[in-house]
């Protein structure tokens, strides 16, 4: 029997395994589908977008390709041989469809968060695959010795628990830490119903405008730097340095960690290793501004345009697939993503995966529920997860690190190396309009299309065996 090939492209995130998983579950749809044989292709995660672009432009492309959240404006700006868009909505090839060459169809089971994310004026042009929020985890025993009983919801909160922790006897050196990386930026902006660019952050047309220094940003920049200042947070001085802000809270240096939530394994073995119990909360929201929701990240994918349609069903029916409970539930258990559907999280629920794993659950309420004491979004509010969608978003995100990087070492002013910041985006995001102006592009000079070392924002560059042999407990 003649086989029809489905080619998907994924940016290899360099997990323990991660392309292992990927080749198995390619190789066990094409025995469940013998009339199809899926070929999956890893790719460099920094230089990705780059590659497939140029590929694209020599007549070569997958059936599927998987973006990181933020280079999804690139994924919907990046164009085919002959100028058509490279990609399609998933939605729309799928219609009102229920099951797929006998796969059921879960478009309506996704989590809300990250379809809202991936949904552009009501088309949910990608389908989330990995998901991830922010998170706040904390050494219980520490706070426990400061008299602390529960976990701080608010920044007021934090630096409350900070001055409690700075009195213990004997205790850390400081009280808190985090990376100096934009996620966290992402999601102290979006408890404020922020924006990083206009036009409805980028969801009402094409953003042509950046603004570094928002009431909103210059709220969290402002608040950070006092924590600096008054000795509370622990900045390791590198961008970003997740290793190093992992081995502080480890060595029990610090009190509190905040991290993704992809961190949930590491963090846990991290506690075992030193000795601790540990908590797991929210992200702390600004006290002074209604909580509007979270920032959300991770990857989607997204399906090819003009494929024939032979290849583009059994292309669809491997997404829905892949996002079937049991697949999506395993692909939670490995690398603590975010239970991308209902289903899956009832699955791991039904299973008792919550009751052994508990700080695992909130991985999939935080992103819908609100702290205690915030019962709803302000009337007539925005979604959730009202992301950024950006031209070099990755671009912006080394901008503001490194602005950031300037107020706590070097004693800048917030609000001038902000701005200066700001200018430094926005001629960024003025070159990739420009870009796309073009006809035709330039393929091979996609303005800062790859990833840098600095965005290595979920797929971290520590393993569990690193914990104990790059990072060891007496360093």
């Amino acid at each position: 029997m003649k086989k029809t090939d489905i080619d998907v492209w994924v940016a290899d995130l360099r997990f323990p395994g991660w392309m292992d998983r990927w080749h198995q579950q390619a190789a066990e749809f094409s025995r469940l589908h013998p009339e199809y044989e899926v070929v999956v292709r890893g790719m460099d995660f920094f230089t990705f977008p780059q590659v497939l672009a140029e590929e694209a432009a020599q007549g070569r492309r997958p059936a599927l390709a998987e973006y990181y959240f933020y280079a999804s404006q690139v994924a919907r700006d990046t164009v085919a041989a002959d100028g058509s868009p490279l990609f399609t909505s998933v939605s729309k090839a799928i219609g009102d469809r229920t099951e797929i060459l006998g796969e059921p169809v879960v478009l309506h089971d996704l989590h809300p968060a990250f379809r809202d994310y991936y949904t552009y004026d009501g088309d949910l042009e990608s389908m989330p695959s990995a998901g991830t929020t922010s998170l706040l985890f904390a050494n219980r025993d520490l706070l426990d010795r400061a008299g602390v009983s529960g976990l701080p919801q608010t920044w007021d909160e934090v630096t409350a628990v900070c001055e409690r922790v700075a009195r213990l006897d004997g205790g850390p050196s400081h009280a808190i830490t985090w990376s100096n990386h934009g996620t966290f930026v992402q999601q102290a902006l979006a408890c404020q119903g922020g924006h990083f660019v206009n036009n409805r952050n980028g969801r009402d047309g094409r953003a042509t405008k950046i603004d570094l220094t928002s009431k909103e940003m210059m709220s969290w920049v402002n608040w950070w730097q006092k924590l600096h200042q008054d000795g509370h947070y622990l900045y390791t001085g590198e961008i970003p340095d997740w290793a190093g802000t992992l081995e502080a809270f480890r060595d029990q240096r610090v009190a509190i960690r905040i991290s993704s939530s992809n961190d949930v394994n590491y963090m846990a073995l991290a506690a075992e290793m030193g000795g601790f119990t540990m908590d797991v909360g929210a992200f702390p929201h600004n006290d002074d501004v209604p909580y509007v929701g979270n920032a959300v990240a991770g990857t989607s994918i997204w399906l090819a345009n003009g494929l024939d349609e032979v290849t583009q069903e059994g292309a669809l029916a491997f997404l829905m697939w892949l996002h079937n409970p049991r697949n999506a539930a395993q692909r939670h258990k490995d690398n603590s993503f975010v239970p991308i559907t209902r289903a899956s999280y009832e699955l791991l629920a039904e299973e008792g995966w919550f009751d052994t794993h508990p700080h695992h659950s909130i991985t999939y309420d935080h992103v819908n529920d609100f702290p205690a004491g915030v019962s709803a979004r302000p009337a007539g509010g925005r979604p959730l997860t009202e992301g950024a969608l950006f031209g070099d978003f990755a671009g912006a995100q080394d901008i503001m690190t490194h602005a950031m990087h300037d107020v706590l070492t070097h004693g800048a002013d917030p609000l001038a190396r902000f701005t200066q910041a700001t200018a430094e985006a926005q001629k960024l995001l003025d070159d990739y309009n420009a870009w796309v102006s073009r006809v035709p592009r330039d393929v091979a000079n996609i303005p800062n299309s790859s990833h840098r070392v600095e965005f290595w924002t979920d797929a971290k560059p520590y393993t569990a065996q690193d914990l104990e042999d790059v990072v060891p407990l007496n360093s």
